[in-house]
């Protein structure tokens, strides 16, 4: 949960005119090493993180689907060099679910 930048002020601010940093804690239900992480840093902005590199390229495991559809989790896995769960994990967030009745 990122937390406003609104906020991160307010509780810098309590802090810089006179309030304890155990106050600010009850007060605006922070934990200490976050209103420490604030007081100790020069910008108050929440950092932006990308997305990170991924070992399994998606896209051509879409590919893949569409090339060999009747291939297992297993035979994906070997293929791409990745665990069999890192395969299910990747189909269930692109939306490919294959059952078979």
């Amino acid at each position: 949960m990122t937390y406003s930048l609104d906020l991160r002020h307010r509780v810098v601010s309590f802090i810089e005119e006179g309030g304890s940093q155990r106050e600010a804690q009850r007060l605006f239900k922070i934990s200490r090493n976050t209103i420490y992480r604030w007081r100790t840093s020069e910008d108050l902005r929440p950092k932006v993180h990308g997305s990170r590199q991924r070992k399994l390229d998606k896209s051509a495991l879409k590919r893949h689907v569409q090339d060999h559809p009747d291939a297992k989790l297993c035979e994906r896995a070997v293929h791409f060099g990745v665990h069999t769960s890192a395969i299910w994990y990747a189909l269930r967030s692109m939306n490919i679910v294959k059952k078979s009745a």
